[in-house]
């Protein structure tokens, strides 16, 4: 499948000479970078190019040593690796959730574990769910407030071919609606679902297929 650009020109999510280091260790030197509203976005880069650091400062959960990250809109992200409460069923989290965000129901929520295909264990604990259904409620939980901007880390690990189309479908979806997706892998999987691929290194953010104009 082949993207044609996205028609907004609004920018949705940007970074300017983010520096991170752990000691004397840089993680991140300088890195900049520029996402529009409606694109569907990958983020690349070699193991220990800084991609989940990036992450992490780009939702707030790090705070990095200079620079600065401007979100226009609602933020959410997923982790790589789920992070939800063993002792609760995938219904509980989503009530949870509901009331965090103050949604007056579960019916976008519902409309996602339909797409995903694991209604099946909405009422079951977390911890008897296989690796692939916690990487879905999490992703659901991401979702589920149709957020304006998500940041995606590894996000089809585990899934299914069914699962990981039904993925790329949600992706494609969100892009009809004007909304952000950024992917952020080891790899450049389905360059042609995105409309840019953001190469990471140490030293710099370098955009490619559809640069920022």
């Amino acid at each position: 499948m082949t993207v044609s650009p996205p028609t907004a020109t609004r920018t949705a999510l940007s970074a300017r000479g983010i520096h991170k280091a752990f000691g004397k260790h840089v993680v991140l030197a300088d890195v900049d970078l520029t996402i529009r509203s409606g694109e569907t976005v990958g983020v690349v880069g070699e193991n220990g190019a800084g991609k989940t650091t990036l992450l992490r400062i780009l939702c707030g959960d790090l705070r990095p040593d200079k620079g600065t990250v401007t979100v226009d809109g609602t933020l959410s992200h997923c982790p790589q690796h789920p992070v939800l409460n063993n002792a609760l069923t995938p219904f509980q989290h989503l009530r949870l959730f509901q009331e965090a965000f103050r949604l007056p129901n579960l019916e976008p929520a519902h409309a996602l574990i339909d797409r995903l295909a694991f209604a099946g264990h909405l009422h079951r604990p977390v911890r008897v769910l296989s690796g692939g259904t916690r990487q879905k409620l999490s992703l659901v939980l991401a979702l589920m407030h149709e957020p304006d901007v998500v940041l995606l880390d590894e996000p089809y690990q585990g899934f299914d071919w069914q699962t990981y189309l039904a993925f790329w479908d949600l992706a494609a979806a969100r892009r009809a609606a004007g909304r952000t997706t950024v992917v952020i892998s080891h790899l450049a999987y389905d360059i042609d679902r995105l409309d840019a691929v953001i190469q990471l290194s140490h030293k710099a953010a370098v955009r490619t297929k559809g640069a920022s104009r």
